[in-house]
């Protein structure tokens, strides 16, 4: 289910059937535990089912039981083989809790889970998106949310047994399933973006998106500035999909040079956004090579766009030299693709 579709949430709270409503999944900018920047629907959520707390690292009353209880989900989680569920916490007090308090707080209980700070008007969004916002921190709840993106979401007691909500956890989790023809060809291969991250080429960059791919090197002066400059009239032109079921995928073919560093300055170059991923790394030639980009020397690479619909498996090429109006209409028309004949 694409990220901008409505969220069917539906919590059970002392067994009592509640309807919260309505909501888009947010997608707003925080900071994790760690000081990264990350997007909470496609960078923490993504495909996973979640549980999801609200804490304050000050708090002296029911967080450090949350805590506890956490601590004891995060070990059972990390026992079970390919385990995808992950827990985050959502701090209510973004004022005052920094990444590395967080950090800090959560060690005390073992750690090992996402917990989330930033702005405060991104943490309030947030929450208020999550139906749990209250302007007094002393007065947030023990509510734990547990869902998926696209499915129903239980709200359960974080201070209840943690059986019952290792329990819960396990049933909104689906069962494994083989992978996917897309999955299996494009393979999980290690990359690493602009902003230093690794990411996995299909799970993280690829899976129930649509994508806009390209090959070029920085310090290209010929046709890279004119497929840059395209990206960017593209991603305005579909600003409403754009980071939400619509992203940009710039490889490069001069790994050596193309640092995350010489990426970062180069997207800006281009009004960098979060819908514009643009990837380097030492894996960066098998990537290349399923979307028939490698050459031999950088000079000869693709001037095409590769633009895919994952969920739909359609997928198109276009003259990446194009005039972006002509490009244009070969994104929406994969970016519209319904999977139907």
């Amino acid at each position: 289910m694409r990220s901008n579709q409505l969220l069917n949430a539906f919590f059970f709270s002392c067994g009592v059937l509640l309807q919260l409503h309505a909501s888009e999944l947010p997608n707003t900018e925080l900071v994790d535990q760690n000081g990264k920047t990350v997007r909470f629907l496609s960078d923490v959520v993504q495909d996973r089912t979640v549980a999801v707390s609200f804490i304050f690292t000050n708090c002296t009353t029911i967080c450090p039981t949350i805590g506890v209880t956490l601590g004891k989900l995060q070990r059972i989680l990390d026992a079970k083989p390919g385990n995808r569920t992950r827990l985050i916490s959502i701090s209510v007090d973004p004022v005052n809790d920094t990444p590395e308090r967080l950090r800090a707080w959560s060690n005390k209980f073992g750690g090992g889970w996402t917990l989330l700070t930033g702005e405060k008007r991104n943490i309030d969004a947030t929450l208020k998106a999550l139906g749990v916002f209250t302007s007094d921190k002393l007065s947030h709840n023990s509510s734990l949310l547990i869902g998926r993106n696209g499915a129903e979401w239980k709200r359960m007691n974080a201070l209840g047994p943690v059986s019952e909500i290792s329990g819960a956890l396990s049933a909104s989790t689906p069962p494994e399933s083989g992978p996917s023809r897309a999955q299996h060809y494009f393979s999980d291969v290690e990359l690493i973006d602009q902003n230093g991250r690794r990411r996995r080429l299909y799970s993280d960059l690829l899976q129930n998106r649509v994508v806009v791919v390209n090959a070029f090197f920085t310090t290209c002066t010929d046709s890279c500035p004119v497929m840059a400059a395209n990206f960017s009239r593209l991603r305005k032109a579909l600003a409403s999909r754009a980071g939400k079921d619509l992203f940009f995928l710039s490889l490069s073919v001069d790994p050596e040079t193309d640092s995350p560093e010489r990426l970062r300055q180069y997207a800006q170059r281009f009004g960098a956004s979060d819908s514009w991923t643009l990837l380097t790394g030492p894996n960066i030639p098998a990537a290349l090579a399923k979307f028939g980009f490698s050459v031999r020397q950088k000079q000869d690479h693709s001037n095409l766009f590769i633009i895919g619909n994952e969920s739909t498996g359609l997928w198109k090429k276009a003259i990446g030299m194009k005039p972006a109006e002509e490009i244009l209409a070969v994104v929406e028309s994969v970016l519209n693709d319904n999977g139907r004949p």
